[in-house]
């Protein structure tokens, strides 16, 4: 069979989907911030991220189109409030778009990893190179305003050794030991991800109308919190620098530039990504205080996206995602 003439399994069907109603939201946020941001240097990223998804955005409905499965309403412009007062500085602007482009980087590298068919695997290789190329623009020019927040740096050890003690993976009890960089890794990525959580969430609670997701987004803020105070108590008892935060680049204003419904999929989406940061922390995590960290910290994002779904739910604000034929649904209509 021609290569091209392959049918799209679920896993590619799901991975589009995905991409789809995820990207359309980015894009939105990404949009208003373009509107309000006066740094011109900022405001040319923003607007090449813009014109790269918009062609991401064409090609990905080809796909489904082709294979007549219905385009994701996913989010638009109706989900802009026009007019409204800034919300996020400038600088604040540009951090969101690099952790965004993080995102984007490993959503499509686990996209490409499940598709079989050809054109599909270049599409992804294509929107691999537009992530790295955007990637390497908002740290060269975070970098450039100074405002870009390394990792600890470590001062090299004279030779490589083995483990010999019992007290390598010991957190709670006995001396223990300093953390190591493989553990660093994601207990950076995930303070800096929880304090962009923790920010958004401020930002959204300040705006929005209703009573209900306000509370959630006061919930989603006190986690964010908890866990960004969790991860740096673990980096400030081995003398190691956590990231800023963020709060102070939220400006005072109660006008809300988004639909509640775009702000509460956001805030959900940034808690379920989470997931899969925390748990490649704990699949790296040799020191029990920090296996148990993580191990807390995945409980408390289930509780906190199970309260999300039913607000979505109620709402009727999930779009659902193409699903697995009823068999016995079908079997019944005859």
């Amino acid at each position: 069979m021609e290569k091209d003439k392959l049918k799209l399994t679920s896993s590619e069907i799901g991975t589009l989907w995905g991409e789809y109603v995820n990207g359309t939201a980015i894009d939105m946020i990404n949009r208003y911030m373009f509107s309000i941001i006066e740094d011109e240097s900022i405001k040319a990223i923003f607007e090449d991220a813009i014109n790269t998804f918009e062609k991401q955005k064409q090609q990905i409905a080809a796909f489904l189109e082709n294979e007549k499965f219905p385009v994701p309403i996913g989010f638009t412009k109706s989900d802009l409030n026009k007019g409204a007062k800034r919300l996020f500085t400038d600088i604040f602007c540009l951090n969101y778009l690099h952790i965004m482009t993080l995102h984007g980087l490993l959503g499509h590298s686990s996209s490409l990893a499940v598709s079989v068919r050809e054109d599909l695997r270049f599409f992804y290789d294509k929107c691999e190179n537009d992530g790295k190329r955007m990637y390497h623009q908002t740290i060269d020019l975070l970098l450039e305003k100074g405002s870009f927040q390394r990792d600890p740096l470590f001062y090299p050890a004279e030779n490589s050794e083995y483990v010999t003690s019992q007290d390598f993976s010991d957190g709670f009890f006995g001396k223990g030991r300093m953390l190591a960089a493989t553990e660093i890794i994601s207990i950076s990525f995930n303070l800096k991800k929880s304090i962009m959580a923790k920010t958004l969430s401020i930002a959204f609670g300040q705006v929005t109308q209703i009573k209900e997701v306000r509370e959630f987004f006061e919930r989603a803020e006190k986690k964010a919190d908890q866990q960004i105070k969790d991860f740096s108590k673990i980096m400030q008892t081995d003398n190691l620098p956590v990231p800023k935060s963020w709060e102070t680049e939220v400006t005072t204003s109660t006008d809300s530039p988004f639909s509640d419904k775009l702000m509460l999929y956001h805030t959900g989406f940034l808690f379920q990504t989470a997931q899969t940061y925390h748990g490649a922390g704990l699949a790296t995590a040799m020191r029990t205080d920090l296996v148990a960290t993580y191990e807390s910290t995945i409980l408390q994002n289930l509780m906190l996206t199970k309260k999300w779904l039913n607000i979505m739910v109620e709402n009727k604000w999930l779009e659902q995602p193409p699903l697995a034929p009823n068999r016995n649904e079908i079997a019944q209509q005859k």
